[in-house]
């Protein structure tokens, strides 16, 4: 398996601005980048397993 690079956090954004959000009516989780400033996630991804979350952060190149 190749090792992928790590993609860049997008300007304005770090690590602690990462969050999992649930959707209220079918309790589908996404993972990105939450911004304060207009209160949505950025980057979002798809939540399906703990994998899916590990897998957001090593492409990031994030530890958690």
């Amino acid at each position: 398996m190749k090792k992928q690079k790590a993609c860049p956090i997008p300007d304005g954004f770090t690590p602690e601005d990462i969050r999992i959000e649930s959707s209220i009516c079918t309790g589908e989780k996404t993972i990105g980048f939450y911004s304060r400033t207009d209160k949505r996630l950025h980057c979002a991804e798809l939540v399906r397993s703990d994998e899916d979350i590990g897998e957001f952060y090593r492409k990031y190149g994030i530890s958690r």
